[in-house]
């Protein structure tokens, strides 16, 4: 970490929109809440996007009768007279919006600098951030922050790429202490003055090349979470890359790294010792001594399995919470109150001595791996839209678990390719089916291959849009498909 800066960036709350030409790109939930918050301050907002469905029709509608001039069919072309582009956070940056706006000398924001920049306009004393990005495991970290954060009695919530506009809550009329905040690597490129109180950056690994280009600029991009922080920068001490994001960033003097990690921690580290969560980050002596936060299994879901990556989480949590000042006991109090995604390594059902799992969320490789880590064996489903990813590490980490594959999906033959050439003796099922009965189909075959003692895994390590509308829904269909089965079956356990 180097140098010292300012924690504030100059701030004007009024920021002085009014009559200012802004280009909102996106005609999507963080566009909207932009486009609306920024009419309201004065500005002449255009809204400009590239499609022009039946959904997108319907919301221009809503906003023309609001005053806010929207053009459909054309992301392309920058309005004249435009001072500011408001851009969406799934827009690249080689866009030719974009290329035309630097052509121009027009700066591009995304919803979360707009948020971070107008963060006093409603209140004097405005909100902390706590900022969580990383490949994966955001939203359960977040979502663990924010139960910390609650159970301390502080008036918090999560926001973000987790669901809720940041934008949305940074202007309502309701106070808050402290945000615990999601972000994505899209919406921090879009961000150069956001600096935080406490950032983590949970794990490096490569997604979204497409979109950043390389893994150098997505990593960058990550890293900019630790920019201007202030207390705390927490890091995976088992992931190097994330402690040099962190030894590369510019933060106020004083601000202290701190690593969590699954052993025993050192000085400065938070981990776990003889199955619990333990600070020894922010404790009087951290060379001596050691601050109980809580039990692993107090993060037991129902069906009592703790995955590896859910402890990790919840220190690097655990860790920001502290950073903040909430004592021990809120920690533990939040973890308890915690409940995971439904789509999250969520067990969906035992059925003939056969464990069915939904991690449909574990939509990159990465994610996969912590998935088909926890459990020893597994009947794994994989496939959809693999994003650029290959698969060849995933396979050969994973193949002293494997009983068997099912593959679907649009780059499913990728992942056929990786089992070929490190896992041909495990027994593969192909379905080239893309309809949607394929879950179903992809259900039964992976009944087929387990055994009782295994694991039926939906992990699909690509993204779903070549099949489905989103991860949950794909996880919908999987937990269907398995009610389908238990209700053919004579003999279901628990």
């Amino acid at each position: 970490m180097t140098g010292a800066r300012s924690t504030e960036q100059p701030t004007d709350p009024s920021a002085d929109f009014a009559g200012r030409s802004v280009v909102v790109a996106g005609l999507g939930v963080s566009g909207i809440s932009a486009a609306r918050a920024l009419a309201a301050l004065g500005a002449e907002i255009t809204v400009v996007d590239g499609g022009d469905d039946e959904r997108r029709r319907a919301r221009a509608e809503e906003l023309r009768a609001e005053g806010i001039s929207v053009r459909l069919g054309d992301g392309d072309t920058l309005p004249e007279g435009t001072g500011l582009i408001l851009t969406s956070p799934g827009w690249p940056p080689t866009a030719p919006l974009f290329a035309a706006a630097a052509e121009a000398g027009v700066e591009v924001w995304g919803d979360v600098e707009l948020a971070w920049r107008l963060r006093a306009l409603k209140h004097s004393q405005p909100a902390g951030w706590l900022a969580v990005t990383g490949t994966n495991g955001k939203t359960t970290t977040v979502r663990m922050l924010a139960e910390m954060l609650a159970a301390a009695g502080l008036r918090t919530a999560a926001v973000g790429n987790i669901g809720t506009p940041i934008l949305d809550v940074v202007l309502s009329d309701e106070p808050y202490d402290v945000l615990a905040v999601e972000l994505s690597s899209y919406q921090l490129h879009w961000a150069p003055s956001l600096r935080t109180h406490s950032a983590a950056v949970l794990n490096l690994a490569p997604d979204h090349l497409d979109w950043h280009g390389s893994m150098a600029a997505y990593a960058a991009d990550k890293g900019r979470v630790y920019e201007g922080n202030q207390i705390a920068c927490v890091y995976n001490s088992a992931d190097p890359a994330t402690e040099h994001l962190v030894r590369d960033a510019d933060v106020v003097e004083g601000c202290r790294a701190i690593g969590f990690t699954l052993g025993s921690p050192g000085p400065s580290e938070f981990g776990v010792v003889d199955g619990l969560l333990v600070d020894r980050a922010f404790v009087p002596d951290r060379q001596q001594q050691a601050q109980e936060l809580a039990e692993v299994a107090d993060l037991a879901p129902p069906s009592g399995h703790v995955a590896p990556h859910i402890v990790a989480n919840a220190l690097a949590a655990a860790a920001l919470a502290r950073a903040w000042g909430v004592p021990p006991e809120a920690v533990r109090d939040g973890l308890r109150a915690f409940r995971p995604d439904e789509h999250r390594i969520a067990h969906v059902a035992d059925v003939n001595g056969v464990a069915y799992v939904n991690d449909s969320k574990a939509t990159n490789t990465h994610a996969a791996q912590a998935s088909l880590a926890a459990y020893e064996s597994v009947v794994w489903i994989a496939g959809g839209l693999a994003k650029g990813a290959t698969f060849d590490q995933l396979v050969e980490g994973a193949l002293p678990r494997l009983r068997g594959v099912v593959t679907l999906g649009q780059d499913r033959e990728l992942i056929r390719e990786a089992l070929s050439r490190h896992a041909p003796d495990v027994p593969v099922t192909d379905l080239e089916r893309t309809d949607t009965e394929a879950m179903s189909a992809a259900v039964r075959e992976a009944t087929r291959l387990a055994k009782q003692g295994d694991t039926v895994l939906l992990a699909p390590a690509c993204a779903s849009m070549d099949m489905f509308t989103n991860y949950g829904q794909r996880g919908e269909a999987f937990a269907a498909a398995v009610q389908e089965l238990m209700e053919s079956q004579d003999g279901v356990e628990g």
